[in-house]
């Protein structure tokens, strides 16, 4: 596939860094997020965590919420874990590796226009090309940009 060079590399770097982050499942959010769970663990009431941070302990209550409901802001977040003395860490993690979403984005296309080809050859009583995986390649190297695997669907 002629892709990006520059792309490639990196997509190799963060998939490198992402493989040293434990499995998603392993730091799924706890049922009352995680500043109410650092909180009780290290038995820190709400007033306590509200003086650390300079708030009423009212407004610990609702960043709490907030964080359950999802809508907590990353400065939040992040000054609530200054304030326990502990690091914010954030990423945004691919279930796959990056180059393995680009290649199966890439397929994706390729299969679609193969398929509506095919239909159309198979219409017109043409014969269709048996080798798929050749086929999907061939498009793939032919007609495919890693600029445009993203629009659209």
């Amino acid at each position: 596939m002629p892709w990006n060079r520059r792309l490639q590399r990196a997509r190799e770097r963060l998939d490198q860094r992402m493989a040293l982050l434990p499995p998603a499942s392993q730091v799924a959010t706890p049922t009352k997020g995680w500043i109410r769970a650092l909180r009780d663990a290290l038995g820190m009431s709400a007033a306590q965590l509200g003086a650390r941070m300079g708030i009423r302990s009212q407004s610990v209550d609702d960043m709490e919420k907030a964080e359950q409901k999802g809508s907590i802001t990353l400065a939040s977040l992040q000054r609530a874990a200054t304030a326990m003395d502990c690091t914010l860490v954030y990423a945004l993690v691919p279930k796959t590796s990056l180059e393995e979403m680009v290649r199966a984005r890439a397929r994706s296309i390729a299969l679609a226009a193969i398929a509506s080809v095919d239909q159309t050859m198979a219409l017109e009583d043409q014969a269709v090309a048996a080798d798929l995986e050749q086929q999907l390649e061939d498009y793939i190297a032919d007609y495919i940009s890693e600029r445009d695997l993203w629009s659209g669907k």
